[in-house]
């Protein structure tokens, strides 16, 4: 059995390793998106090879915690700490999924010049960035009203991508030759999307790692 101060140590470490998955996640959409605005196939192929980084780092959690739950057995708020560090790591390991399929959809445009001046997709990528930071702050400082806070940022996400949605379908049905474009970039702003998503899911782990209960912010 170890003691409480390995124990607190243990979830420093879980803390510790959550933030680096957040860091990762954060720079893995800002660069994605950066090779999207320039079509620049280098910086997308360096996003596609980096992905096993984060896979390693849900591994480092996934061993740690179940060490730290073998080893101690955590109750009540303790083991809620451990399960939501789960839950938040693959919620982070799928937002790089994320980042790596608008890579892709880079890929996919080589040799193409964008149909239109990317807007309304930067901003809603600039949005869920900063909901990546906040929903692992608000685990670190179990800090609940930043975590309600993502329910709020999704709708802001939501409303774009909608308009976006809009924009995309309009060009298609006014010029045709936009569609196979028009359609991946739809892609894109269904991605971005989903990853706010799954930053609004680490602010439900954050109610339930502080109350008990799992509230429904994707609403």
């Amino acid at each position: 059995m170890t003691t409480r101060k390995e124990f607190d140590l243990g979830l420093g470490q879980l803390h510790n390793l959550l933030v680096e998955m957040g860091t990762f996640v954060e720079k893995a959409l800002f660069h994605s998106m950066d090779a999207l605005k320039n079509v620049d196939l280098q910086k997308a192929t360096n996003i596609i090879k980096e992905d096993p980084q984060l896979n390693l780092l849900e591994e480092r959690i996934t061993e740690l915690g179940s060490k730290l739950i073998a080893t101690q057995q955590p109750v009540a708020k303790d083991l809620r700490r451990i399960l939501a560090a789960f839950k938040i790591a693959s919620d982070l390991e799928r937002m790089g999924d994320l980042a790596v399929d608008i890579a892709k959809v880079v890929l996919r445009l080589e040799g193409q010049a964008l149909i239109k001046p990317l807007i309304d997709l930067p901003r809603m990528a600039e949005i869920v960035q900063l909901m990546t930071y906040e929903s692992i702050q608000s685990f670190v400082q179990e800090n609940v009203d930043l975590a309600y806070k993502m329910a709020k940022d999704d709708d802001q996400v939501d409303a774009l991508y909608s308009q976006i949605t809009r924009e995309l379908l309009l060009l298609m049905m006014e010029n045709p030759r936009t569609i196979t474009q028009a359609s991946l970039l739809s892609f894109v702003g269904r991605y971005i999307e989903r990853f706010a998503d799954h930053a609004t899911n680490i602010g439900e782990s954050v109610v339930y790692l502080v109350t008990g209960k799992r509230p429904d912010l994707n609403v």
